[in-house]
């Protein structure tokens, strides 16, 4: 019988990995009875790849689940898991592990109740590795092979204080947006927790993925694989020289290096 290799490296699978955490979809025992955790999605997996980062897992789920412009189930599983969890570590935990320069606020919501939130730096370089893991689990069920080439990653939900990835994210967003249309697939049985989108491959062979959180956290991905070729775009080019450039996408316009906005 061939062996099955892990989804993440060419070690021997010995179980298989919830993508994403089973622990960003909210428990029946605190739903009364709404199931968010049917027909998850899993991979084989090596042990390293699995049951070592139950700690990543969790800081994931603190992390989106937290986010001010989440969806409802998002907002329940903040108040409820993650509460719990939260009340398990140290004071200093979100500030150590979660939020850099954190600070509570409080805000005025639709309701006219206010709400407490955190504010801070996100912990950027973590948050990517845990949402590595879940896209190269994405592509393993997608393309049903583990995925040897170039990643690249682009988180939108992260504020930018430099205003090119401000809008750069825009213009990122604007082009799922438009594959959305198109009546790309959109995956994932559970889509108010999480759901994703594979686009068609482009004229350099790369592949484009999107990832949604709570309806909210939207991440983005481009997988070059070996025999892909080195992409290039003039206009990109131009502007990560510096210089003014706008592009276009479905007649809106996208300023880069605009010193005058």
């Amino acid at each position: 019988m061939k062996k099955v290799k892990c989804y993440m490296c060419d070690r021997e699978a010995t179980t298989r990995e919830h993508v994403p955490p089973l622990c960003l979809f909210p428990a029946v025992k605190d739903t009364k009875g709404v199931n968010f955790r049917k027909n998850l999605i899993t991979v084989p997996s090596c042990d390293i790849h699995n049951s070592k980062k139950s700690d990543d897992d969790e800081f994931l789920m603190l992390s989106l689940s937290g986010l001010i412009k989440n969806n409802i189930v998002g907002n329940f599983q903040q108040l409820t898991k993650a509460n719990r969890a939260l009340k398990r570590k140290n004071k200093n935990f979100i500030e150590k592990q979660v939020l850099r320069n954190h600070k509570f606020y409080k805000i005025k919501s639709t309701d006219g109740k206010f709400r407490t939130i955190s504010v801070g730096n996100p912990n950027t370089e973590r948050l990517s590795n845990c949402l590595k893991h879940i896209a190269y689990g994405l592509y393993f069920e997608e393309f049903k092979e583990s995925f040897k080439g170039e990643l690249e990653m682009f988180l939108g939900f992260i504020e930018y204080s430099n205003k090119n990835m401000q809008t750069f994210k825009k213009y990122i967003k604007k082009g799922f947006d438009i594959e959305k249309e198109l009546n790309r697939e959109i995956k994932g049985n559970n889509p108010a927790v999480f759901y994703y989108q594979f686009h068609e491959p482009d004229n350099f062979g790369l592949i484009g993925m999107r990832m949604v959180f709570y309806g909210a956290a939207e991440a983005y991905f481009s997988f070059k694989g070996k025999n892909a070729e080195k992409p290039f775009d003039l206009a990109t080019a131009l502007m990560l020289e510096g210089i003014k450039t706008t592009m276009e996408l479905d007649g809106e316009k996208f300023i880069f290096n605009d010193e005058e906005s």
